[in-house]
């Protein structure tokens, strides 16, 4: 492999970061033998938005009638993104560099370009489409492991990430990073950025071929663990699964920046990194719709108007609570919102958001989490069933549309992990 194939597969594949706690570096790319033995083809940037087929399933055109996501800030935890793409020009706001080495707008890999790209890029000169165009970006900037290796950085960098996240005046979170490492100082800033009545999403992981360990921060409970969905509706195999996923996301075949020359884009797929980018620019759609629901509303009638095949009461090992549709809420007005202080990812209340003591009758039924490795019995069997059918072992749901069924893949999941770049 050249060297220049190897940046392109690095930024493409999950990165696993240093566990900082013992000093010593965990370099593993989770999904890298999928790709190793092949360069990903450059895509010309007039044919980006071509394949950006996730947006014509999703029905963009018709949201972006109603919202764009005009008043909604998203925090992206990454590489740092360079504001001065075609597709970010004017969308990215002030941030934070918590590595110590550089600047938030310094993108030392075209991750997290393309992270804020797929969320709030307005697509002009031929750049990547974001779902919520009218959203704006606030980068904090944390280190993977290359990055690590060759430079100086803070010992606490994703930890001072989500704290400032919290503290930012972003509603949203993306992280399309992690580690199978926890610590008491990530965990605190986590339960510190729910308090703070931030949406936090991030990428399951990419590792359930080798292992399927936890990734975090995506296996906390206060954080949305997102999978990776294709357009076939097959659930990717390198997907980790298990309880810390709670929605799918689209994320195959999705083109991102090559590297950090920012000279084109490359075909391949974005995974868990892609699908928690998506995830967070569809709650930019429906918290810019409804902007006086809190948090907790807006992740509830994310997770209720999923597409599922199962009982609403369950949840499913690879998908969660199903296929994102934020279209069900905005164009028909579909989903509970109910109470306003329950967090349906715990279904307890969450501390400092005003509202009722106990959950309401509407959100106890798909918003009830499991514990974290608890697999429930009807989602699973509806999975397993048609991962019988399927000789490659993915998994399918169907995405109803508003107007017609699309199958779409719903599963996946690039893996959030600490300086894990999963895309």
């Amino acid at each position: 492999m050249t060297a220049e194939t190897g940046r392109a597969v690095r930024t493409k594949g999950a990165r696993i970061v240093r566990r900082r706690t013992l000093g010593t570096l965990a370099a593993v790319a989770a999904w890298s033998a999928l790709v190793a033995s092949m360069a990903p083809a450059a895509v010309a940037e007039g044919d980006v938005r071509s394949r950006q087929w996730y947006l014509d399933v999703m029905r963009a055109q018709d949201m972006w009638d109603v919202t764009t996501g005009e008043g909604i800030k998203v925090a992206v935890i990454d590489s740092g993104v360079n504001p001065s793409t075609p597709s970010l020009k004017g969308q990215v706001l002030k941030g934070l560099d918590a590595t110590g080495v550089g600047k938030e707008t310094e993108d030392y890999a075209g991750h997290g370009t393309t992270m804020a790209e797929l969320i709030a890029g307005t697509g002009k000169g031929g750049g990547l489409q974001g779902l919520a165009p009218g959203a704006k970006i606030i980068p904090m900037r944390i280190s993977d492991t290359e990055f690590q290796n060759n430079n100086p950085v803070s010992g606490d960098d994703a930890v001072d990430a989500i704290r400032a996240a919290a503290e930012s005046d972003a509603q949203i979170i993306s992280m399309s990073f992690g580690s199978e490492y926890s610590s008491q100082e990530e965990r605190a800033a986590v339960k510190y950025a729910e308090s703070k009545g931030k949406i936090f999403f991030a990428s399951a992981g990419n590792n359930a071929k080798e292992g399927n360990d936890k990734e975090y921060p995506a296996a906390y409970p206060q954080v949305v663990g997102v999978a990776s969905a294709d357009k076939k509706g097959n659930v990717a195999d390198y997907s980790r699964y298990g309880g810390s996923v709670d929605i799918a996301s689209p994320g195959n075949d999705i083109p991102s920046w090559c590297d950090e020359k920012f000279e084109s884009y490359c075909d391949g797929d974005g995974g868990t990194s892609a699908a928690t980018a998506i995830a967070s620019a569809s709650a930019a759609l429906l918290w810019s719709a409804h902007r006086d629901w809190t948090a907790n509303q807006v992740l509830r009638v994310l997770f209720d108007t999923a597409s599922r095949t199962w009982k609403e009461s369950e949840r499913s090992s690879y998908l969660g609570n199903g296929l994102i549709r934020p279209g069900v809420n905005i164009l028909h007005g579909k989903g509970d919102p109910g109470d306003p202080d329950i967090n349906p990812l715990t279904n307890e209340k969450t501390p400092g958001i005003p509202g009722s003591a106990t959950p309401s009758p509407a959100s106890s039924a798909s918003s009830k989490a499991p514990g974290p490795d608890d697999k429930s019995a009807d989602g699973d069997k509806a999975v397993a069933a048609d991962a019988a059918d399927d000789a490659s072992g993915n998994n399918t749901v169907l995405f109803v549309g508003t107007v017609a069924v699309v199958a779409v893949l719903a599963g996946g999941a690039f893996a959030v992990v600490r300086r894990r770049r999963s895309a």
